[in-house]
């Protein structure tokens, strides 16, 4: 049906006879001439039609509509350029040539549009009702393309380090990865469920004992999740396993693997080797385990300046073992009201115990803060010098636990970022690994412990004394996530392999003899039977596309993604079952519509 793309032609191919096909992308009437820009997949070109080389053609092109599927045959002609007129187009790679139509075959009629398709829309529910429709905007058309080029890029590079793609099952059993599992009943099973995999972490690890040492997946995963601007109840990681490796065999093998891809998206390289950090460093500095690192502003801990403070509030947090912290936002004392407001609310979400930030800015040579007429003159000195504390700048201080107070900046500082507009440079690509995670973390409302990462990881070799004595607040984990810009963009762990650390494992977190094996037993017998030493790491696929094509959010690079309550607005999912196709797998649902009750009760009223 075509002999070229829309972005194929040059001026080598001038006086060839060729046939297009596509969209009408755009029509302009200039006299009686029409001027056509043809789009496809590839591209752009123009095509004009003139009577006096076809009137059926020309007759036929005062009828076309924006987006109607149309082909076009005509020989490639150079656009006029002379010193008087100039309608080349350098912004276009076929800008220097157009094509002078003796046929057009109108192949499908386009309807009014819901929205134009050359403006951007606000209307997220809109675009994703007429996601096909969204999805010929160039930006989504490059988003889409750039997403298939760093996939081929990782299937190449894995390939290449000699690992398998292998498939694992979608219908599976629950696994504990934090979230809520999506349930599927079985029919053939009645009062028997699947669970959609949260990830094939099980799986992986039993490939490993298999002996197929080197597996990767482009995986699909589900989880039932509350949802944000990066994150959607099914996605797709990158999966990978290894026997016989440790720490930094994997993390070598990450570093190459993005930066296959990234050169793929981008055509740019990113370095070798990225820094490594400790989670402790990490939370200390910034406040968050997955720190951007494109600026500074980092914690700066005052513990020595208070130590012996008269200020009551800062001298009791620091008896009860407790720190005074802040951080220095540079440049950032013009602080609008609103903007105050705004990080107050933030600290308070974080577990701030008061209403407002305690901060000092200096504007005009004046300190100005509550707690200054507080602080000694050393003090004061002592809080100017370690803070660089300069004209311009404001100060924003938290005192409390260690770990409430790094969460309670670390948002602070990601917030005055964006306030400041620090991070928003899209040719900036820090990458960072964070190691030595805890392996556990208390849950105070259960009273329980629950691994960091899941129950697989393996703990750090030097603090097995540790587990074993129960010290299990200080046990690290052979734990990793990689990091871009603020983003977690993957996180793994080597694995347990022997079956009595495992068994102890589950019993820390609460799960006893007779539940780990119903629940886990499939498992726990495989490393009865010479399981290897093995680790991995799983990226999320979504969120690097997201980072390489520059979007804010993973909806603009997933083809037909779900909404901010979890639907498909386009294919009406979920919907509600028909109660004979409920009954057939021995399901009753317990849900009552309040719309169905409310058409109820008018029935009966009436009546």
């Amino acid at each position: 049906m075509r002999t070229h793309h829309c972005n194929e032609l040059r001026e080598s191919h001038i006086g060839q006879t060729v046939t297009l096909i596509g969209w009408v992308n755009s029509a302009r009437d200039q006299g009686g001439v029409i001027f056509i820009d043809l789009r496809d997949r590839e591209g752009v070109t123009q095509c004009v039609f003139r009577s006096e080389i076809s009137t059926e053609a020309a007759e036929l092109s005062h009828k076309l509509r924006v987006e109607d599927v149309v082909q076009i045959i005509g020989t490639v002609e150079a656009r006029l350029k002379t010193d008087e007129v100039d309608t080349t187009n350098d912004k276009l790679e076929t800008g220097r040539i157009e094509i002078v139509a003796t046929q057009l075959n109108i192949i499908n009629k386009a309807d009014v549009l819901p929205f134009q398709l050359d403006k951007e829309l606000s209307n997220e529910d809109l675009r994703m009702k007429y996601r096909y429709l969204d999805l010929r905007r160039p930006r989504m058309g490059n988003n889409i393309r750039q997403r298939s080029k760093i996939t081929s890029a990782a299937r190449r590079y894995l390939d290449d380090a000699g690992f398998f793609e292998i498939e694992t099952p979608i219908l599976s059993n629950p696994t504990p990865e934090g979230a809520r599992d999506f349930l599927v009943p079985s029919r053939l099973n009645p009062g028997r469920f699947y669970a959609l995999p949260q990830a094939p972490q099980q799986y992986k690890q039993l490939l490993m004992v298999a002996g197929m040492e080197k597996y990767f997946q482009i995986a699909r995963c589900f989880r039932d999740e509350d949802l944000r601007a990066d994150r959607q109840p099914e996605f797709t990681q990158i999966d990978i396993e290894a026997s016989f490796v440790n720490q930094d065999d994997i993390i070598q093998l990450v570093e190459g693997l993005l930066g296959s891809m990234f050169k793929a998206g981008l055509g740019i390289d990113v370095p070798n080797t990225f820094p490594r950090m400790t989670y402790q460093d990490a939370m200390d500095r910034y406040g968050s385990d997955k720190p951007d690192t494109r600026f500074g502003m980092e914690i700066t801990d005052l513990g020595d300046i208070f130590a012996t403070t008269e200020f009551k509030i800062f001298r009791s947090i620091l008896d009860g073992k407790g720190v005074v912290r802040a951080i220095n936002a540079k440049g950032f004392a013009s602080i609008t009201t609103g903007q105050m407001n705004r990080l107050n609310e933030i600290a308070v979400q974080a577990g701030l115990p008061v209403k407002n930030l305690a901060f000092i800015k200096l504007e005009n040579g004046e300190y100005k803060s509550p707690l200054w007429k507080i602080f000694t003159e050393t003090e004061k000195a002592a809080v100017v010098a370690k803070l660089d504390l300069a004209e311009g700048d404001i100060v924003f201080f938290a005192a409390g636990s260690r770990e409430s107070v790094s969460t309670i900046l670390g948002r602070v500082r990601s917030e005055c970022a964006v306030m400041m507009d620090l991070n928003n440079d899209p040719t900036q690509f820090n990458f960072l690994w964070v190691v030595d995670f805890p392996l556990l973390a208390h849950d105070e409302e259960t009273g329980h412990w629950a691994a960091v990462h899941h129950p697989f990881t393996r703990p750090h070799p030097d603090d097995i004394p540790l587990l074993e004595a129960g010290d299990y607040a200080n046990v690290r984990a052979v734990a990793y996530d990689v990091v871009l810009n603020g983003y977690e963009l993957g996180g793994g762990s080597i694995r347990i392999h022997e079956k009595e650390l495992q068994a102890q494992m589950f019993s820390v977190l609460g799960v006893g003899p007779e539940e780990q094996q119903i629940k886990f037993g499939h498992l726990l017998d495989a490393f009865r039977f010479g399981a290897p030493p093995h680790g991995g790491l799983a990226l999320g696929l979504d969120r690097i596309a997201m980072l390489v094509a520059g979007e804010e959010s993973i909806r603009e690079v997933i083809a037909f993604p779900k909404n901010n309550k979890g639907a498909d607005l386009m294919a009406h999912s979920p919907c509600q079952i028909e109660h004979k196709l409920l009954r057939e797998v021995y399901v009753q649902s317990t849900y009552k519509d309040p719309k169905l009750a409310v058409e109820k009760t008018t029935a009966e009223s009436a009546s």
